[in-house]
């Protein structure tokens, strides 16, 4: 007669496993955490850099094509190459990770800022004169505000991709909910493979919805104005900016 099967799903190997949760909690909260950090610190420093790069290109118009072609080549670059392209610098590190991060999030992050500074109206910049505005001034409260739905779509795009390829930071040992689907996958542990993807997936969703919401509290002239025009949006943006009290550069 055939054995009945186990009735521990650990020792069926379900891909569904309560048991697998219970048990290994806090290696979950551990893997998630260094997952979410990883995620964040690397997004935040391509930022760190795509802001200079992308006034430096709006300044400077004929370093668009050099700031926005260097970014595409890296991003082109497979992401086991990136890392051993710089593990001679950063070693077997979370900072290599990071860094490597980093660099791909650039050619989305420059890509969108660049692209919401120029399509900032030209009515807009005048009315900004109009009341007495100088260069960077006009820039911090009209021109960057004006730019945010672009930045925060590239700064979304760049984060979600950040979440799928921290995972990839498995072959150095710092690839947060990566390491345990690398592990999973040479063990052929079910459940271990499958909560960690779907781990990876809810983390991206919740980083997107986030930004979502930060993009609206930082946008709330398209909400008042959501059945204008789109220039008419714009202008009523920037009056809103401009006549806001207490503005000071």
């Amino acid at each position: 007669m055939t054995a009945p099967p186990p009735d521990d799903c650990l020792a069926r190997n379900d891909w569904i496993c309560g048991d697998y949760l219970s048990t290994r909690r806090q290696i979950l909260l551990d893997a998630v955490a260094q997952h979410i950090q990883l995620t964040v610190i690397s997004v935040a420093l391509g930022l760190l850099i795509a802001v200079p790069l992308a006034l430096l290109a709006r300044r400077r118009r004929w370093t668009v094509g050099p700031v926005l072609g260097i970014t595409t080549v890296i991003y082109t670059i497979p992401s086991l190459a990136m890392f051993s392209l710089l593990l001679p610098f950063y070693g077997l590190s979370a900072t290599l990770v990071v860094v490597g991060l980093a660099l791909y999030s650039l050619t989305l992050l420059v890509r969108n800022l660049l692209a919401g500074l120029d399509g900032v109206p030209a009515e807009a910049k005048e009315a900004a004169r109009g009341m007495g505005y100088g260069p960077l001034r006009q820039l911090l409260t009209v021109e960057l505000p004006l730019a945010v739905p672009a930045a925060m779509a590239g700064l979304r795009i760049a984060t979600v991709s950040a979440v799928a390829l921290t995972t990839v930071g498995a072959i150095v040992g710092y690839g947060g909910l990566g390491n345990l689907i690398y592990a999973g996958m040479n063990a052929f542990f079910k459940a271990q493979v499958l909560t960690a993807s779907v781990l990876c997936v809810i983390i991206a969703v919740v980083c997107d919805l986030l930004l979502l919401g930060a993009e609206r509290l930082l946008t709330p002239w398209r909400r008042a104005s959501r059945q204008a025009r789109p220039r008419g949006r714009a202008l009523a943006g920037v009056k809103r900016l401009v006549a806001a009290p207490g503005r000071r550069t």
